[in-house]
């Protein structure tokens, strides 16, 4: 299960209380998609640190919903996001073994 914890220096982040293997979907998140006339309005609230880049040409938006826009960033990252923007929704996959406890992390 997944879970929303204090990441030092970081604000808040998502842990997991048990064991992911590698290559095992994480989270399927549906997704609020903005389009390019709105970025630059999203990126004046707070918001501006949750959203992702999103289309062919990164210019829309993208709000994960459930823990999506939680997951923090790292340069050792445990895990990968993927759009799938015809299903919209981003997939979260483990690209190693995370332990229990531990923060998983984007690059």
């Amino acid at each position: 299960m997944l879970y929303i914890a204090n990441s030092h220096g970081k604000g808040r982040g998502v842990y997991t209380d048990t064991r992911i293997e590698r290559d095992t979907i994480i989270e399927q998140c549906p997704i609020l998609e903005f389009p390019h006339e709105e970025v630059e309005l999203l990126e004046l609230t707070m918001l501006n640190n949750y959203y992702f880049a999103w289309g062919k040409e990164q210019k829309r938006a993208a709000l994960a919903l459930g823990l999506g826009s939680i997951y923090n960033h790292s340069y050792t990252p445990n895990a990968i996001y993927i759009p799938r923007e015809n299903e919209h929704l981003i997939e979260f996959i483990a690209i190693r073994k995370i332990l229990s406890n531990d923060e998983i992390t984007l690059t």
